[in-house]
């Protein structure tokens, strides 16, 4: 894979030759959030996924601030606010990501959380595909059987159902982009997720200030627990997200590319086990071919890694 990602992820950061406990612990728990999230969109499906995203921004801006302020960073932010491509990277980057969020948010709601667990299992394809297309990286035989496996999947789901999966194409192409511009933000993570969501604070603030005007609003009025799920908006996009940075910046590249397939997994599961989304033969068709993509991808990312690894050491004797 040309690119690293996580999942309802987040571009990675490099990471190092070995891998470490705290690092793996790390990154299990982000994707084990991930892998939960869900349900708490599920809890805020009765609210429209513009106000949840809205308040996934608000409430995001003081967890990063204070991660910040503790990691002692503060100073590249106040580089990157007088920076103007700096910020015009961070804008295209924020605008992005809101498209990913809100699509992410209504799939949950409007019971499409199969198609949601699909558009993450693809992404690691497209941003190899979008490596090979705009980065010009070549690609080997197991990496073209991946992507020709992942197109047969899509092509099985649009004759299945008379139209492109969009959810699943919207979910993959949009975190694919993001990953894929984010590299161009120069800041880490931690201080890029920050600006993306101080960038996105004011139209984030205009809207709920228009909602709860009009008196259309859920924060206030509607009872203590849609003003409880809105604040752990922010805690359930932050978080995960920070823990997340923080531990594949000690783990292996390849051990990452594994660990991904986690947070799509358990979406799955609870999508056909507990929430009972329909999944007839078509479906289970297009996924297994998806997950033989993967596993081929798999394949292509260990022996790449071994391959790297073999030339290090004879380089080193």
């Amino acid at each position: 894979m040309a690119e690293n990602t996580a999942a309802p992820g987040t571009p990675v950061p490099l990471a190092q030759d070995e891998d470490t406990a705290r690092g793996f612990a790390f990154a299990l728990v982000a994707y084990l959030l991930w892998g939960f999230l869900p349900f708490y969109m599920k809890a805020v499906a009765h609210i429209p996924a513009v106000e949840v995203v809205a308040h996934r921004v608000l409430w995001s801006v003081p967890i990063a601030a204070v991660v910040l302020l503790l990691l002692g960073r503060t100073n590249d932010i106040r580089v990157a606010l007088r920076t103007p491509r700096t910020m015009l990277m961070g804008m295209l980057t924020a605008s992005i990501i809101t498209f990913n969020w809100g699509l992410y948010v209504w799939s949950i709601g409007a019971g499409r959380t199969v198609e949601a667990a699909l558009g993450y299992y693809i992404n690691p394809l497209f941003s190899v595909f979008l490596a090979a297309v705009l980065l010009k990286e070549k690609l080997d035989g197991l990496q073209k059987t991946a992507i020709a496996l992942a197109v047969a999947a899509v092509a099985l789901l649009a004759w299945e159902s008379g139209g492109l999966p969009w959810v699943s194409l919207g979910l993959a192409g949009s975190w694919g982009f993001y990953a894929y511009f984010k590299k161009s933000l120069p800041v880490g993570p931690n201080q890029g997720f920050f600006l993306e969501v101080l960038i996105l604070t004011v139209p984030a603030l205009g809207y709920i200030a228009y909602v709860q005007t009009t008196g259309t609003g859920h924060f206030g009025g509607t009872g203590i627990t849609d003003v409880l799920l809105l604040l752990g908006c922010g805690v359930v996009t932050a978080v995960p997200l920070m823990i997340y940075a923080n531990g594949a910046k000690l783990l292996r590249l390849s051990t990452i590319g594994i660990m991904q397939y986690i947070a799509p997994t358990l979406i799955f599961i609870i999508a056909v086990f507990v929430f009972k989304e329909p999944f007839g033969l078509s479906k289970l068709a297009a996924f297994v071919l998806i997950w033989m993509a993967l596993a081929t991808y798999t394949v292509s990312l260990l022996r790449s890694h071994r391959a790297r690894r073999a030339a290090a050491l004879a380089a080193a004797g």
